[in-house]
């Protein structure tokens, strides 16, 4: 199984690398049945993140046609004015340094790479799954990708996240099938168990939360079962 985990200038770091760490020992335990790389819609670069101008290295492109899983992290830095548009923001803070712009205008930012584009591919792709952490469900939001569809993000965004024609679960990590996301920053660690257990089993699952000394929070909401009567 593939797995490509994606850089754009701004992300937040611990977004990638607290996946990124889950799903390399999920690969280890499971004898190699995943291959996890950091990617950029540029291709091989380094990309600077959000916080402190910590840079990794994309050692790939981003190819929705090799990928069997594509996780899209959030953007770090000042949160901004509440009023301030992703839109706006990438267009008047378009010369300030990734580690001095706020998070709306480094998300606003991605709307005008080649990274939308190549997340629709994904979305598209019949055996692709995306996941998201944090903010990064507001990236595929603010690109049309996911009208209509159950997702979380980070609580500050969840109104922002309604307003783009998605639907707004309250829940740490949401899994609508081929669409599954996270909410803050940490739950980056549950959403990557969640999905070893999904893909690769639950005992590789558990012997990576014993490994990391963590255990999932919160109960992954799927659109199963009956809708629960007002309180």
């Amino acid at each position: 199984m593939r797995i490509q985990i994606v850089l754009y200038d701004g992300f937040d770091p611990l977004d990638v690398v607290a996946p990124f760490e889950v799903l390399h020992a999920g690969a280890v335990a499971s004898g190699g049945t995943l291959d996890v790389e950091l990617v950029s819609a540029e291709g091989p670069r380094e990309v600077v993140g959000g916080t402190g101008g910590l840079a990794l290295r994309a050692t790939a492109a981003l190819d929705p046609a090799r990928a069997d899983l594509v996780v899209v992290p959030g953007a770090s830095g000042p949160v901004g004015d509440p009023g301030e548009t992703p839109d706006e923001g990438a267009a008047e803070g378009a010369a300030d340094d990734a580690s001095e712009a706020t998070i709306p205008v480094l998300i606003g930012r991605t709307l005008s790479t080649e990274l939308p584009a190549l997340l629709g591919a994904a979305m598209t792709g019949p055996t692709t799954t995306v996941a998201t952490v944090c903010g990064g469900s507001l990236v595929l939001a603010l690109a049309g990708l996911i009208e209509g569809r159950p997702a979380t993000t980070h609580h500050l965004g969840l109104d922002l996240l309604e307003a783009t024609g998605a639907r707004a679960v309250r829940a740490r990590v949401v899994d609508d099938g081929d669409l599954v996301t996270g909410a803050g920053v940490t739950s980056g660690l549950d959403l990557a168990l969640h999905l070893l257990e999904r893909e690769v089993g639950p005992r590789i699952a558990h012997a990576v939360e014993e490994l990391f000394a963590y255990e999932r929070r919160g109960t992954v909401w799927r659109s199963r079962g009956p809708a629960p009567a007002a309180f």
